[in-house]
């Protein structure tokens, strides 16, 4: 019989605005427990700093350009998530076996293979004396993989646990915006990969505009109407990219740029209904004949709560296609990657794959994270 392990999972999104944190109890493979979810929402002006940062790094040549800046930042974010573990730490009778540690990322390019998250592993164990897994992307990487997405192998347990009937597709909407899609239980027919803009256009342009850091809902977009000009240039721009065989993208990959003239509700308008059309277009394209007949699209992330964007993907699937929030199947949609890099974290330890060749493009199915036990 296999051995449960306590793993709590970290999960700093593109939003940058704070830590989700999961305690799950699970063995790694087949099964898990849920024992807390908890937000906890980055102190001061924080937030403004990863973006800032995030806004000077468009080349791995920044990386280096602003070495010290990213060192400095790498600190007081590893510093606030030993916090997030403290605090749950206090809040349980149990000892944590690991920690998956995401960290936040601030460069992603797969054509030059380099992900880069900032957060310091070691440190976050010594500091909170746990046995922290971490830099779950290089061995991917490493292996002829893109390094994203990771969460697909989370995903298929997710849905055989909670006895969703197949075929699904498990549609994540976080800042970039991914699809997982499972036609049975076994590892090898998982297919994966980033559709295009999920959250992150929408968010700059409530950013830049000193709106807030996103959406609520979808209201903004509401308001508006879409500039068809506009919105076509960029549909034609994305359909001519270079790369169109790449598996994963970064937010750097898209800007808000081409939106000149228009009103704030009509950007946010124009922004919602680009994202949607892409997620739609790429969900399609992925999807067989087959599951195109009957498939439900469980959807996760913070883009699940914007109104505007899922009526937009809805009203542009199949009918047959149905879109459910994952929620309704017993499953908080805001805690699902920080449930899956819990799970990533007992996987890493055991030495099994959280990548595949049809979910990141690796040779060869790989295992991920760095251990360190610092104490």
């Amino acid at each position: 019989m296999s051995k449960n392990y306590y793993s709590l999972g970290l999960m700093s999104g593109t939003s940058g605005d704070g830590v989700d944190a999961s305690l799950i109890n699970s063995d790694g493979d087949s099964n898990y427990i849920v024992e807390i979810n908890k937000y906890f929402e980055y102190e001061n002006n924080f937030s403004q700093k990863i973006h800032s940062l995030k806004d000077k790094i468009n080349t791995a040549a920044d990386l280096e350009t602003h070495f010290k800046e990213i060192k400095a930042l790498e600190k007081e974010l590893t510093i606030f998530h030993s916090k997030v573990v403290m605090d749950i730490v206090k809040s349980i009778k149990k000892k944590i076996d690991f920690v998956g540690f995401h960290g936040q990322t601030i460069f992603h390019d797969p054509t030059k293979k380099i992900s880069k998250q900032i957060g310091d592993g070691k440190l976050l164990s010594q500091l909170t004396k746990t046995t922290v897994i971490y830099n779950f992307r290089q061995k991917d990487i490493q292996n002829g993989g893109e390094g994203a997405p990771l969460t697909p192998i989370f995903h298929k347990v997710l849905v055989k646990q909670n006895r969703i009937e197949l075929p699904v597709c498990v549609l994540n909407i976080g800042g970039i915006s991914n699809v997982t899609i499972i036609e049975d239980y076994e590892q090898n027919n998982l297919k994966s990969r980033d559709l295009g803009p999920g959250n992150c256009l929408i968010d700059a342009w409530v950013r830049k505009n000193k709106k807030g850091n996103f959406d609520k809902d979808g209201a903004y977009a509401a308001m508006g109407k879409t500039n068809d000009l506009m919105l076509n240039q960029a549909l034609d721009n994305f359909d001519n990219r270079p790369d169109k065989n790449r598996l994963s993208f970064d937010t750097k990959d898209f800007d808000i740029n081409f939106l000149r003239g228009v009103s704030f509700e009509d950007g946010a308008a124009t922004l919602t209904n680009l994202s949607g059309t892409i997620i739609e277009g790429g969900l399609f394209s992925l999807l067989s004949e087959k599951i195109k007949k009957s498939c439900k699209v469980l959807v996760s992330g913070g883009g699940r709560k914007n109104k505007s964007l899922i009526q937009i993907i809805k009203s542009r699937l199949s009918k047959n296609l149905l879109i459910e929030p994952i929620d309704d199947y017993g499953v908080d949609g805001d805690y699902v990657e920080s449930q899956a890099f819990a799970f990533l974290a007992i996987r890493s330890f055991l030495e099994l794959p959280i990548s595949f060749p049809d979910t990141t493009g690796c040779k060869s199915p790989t295992t991920g994270g760095e251990v360190v036990k610092n104490f």
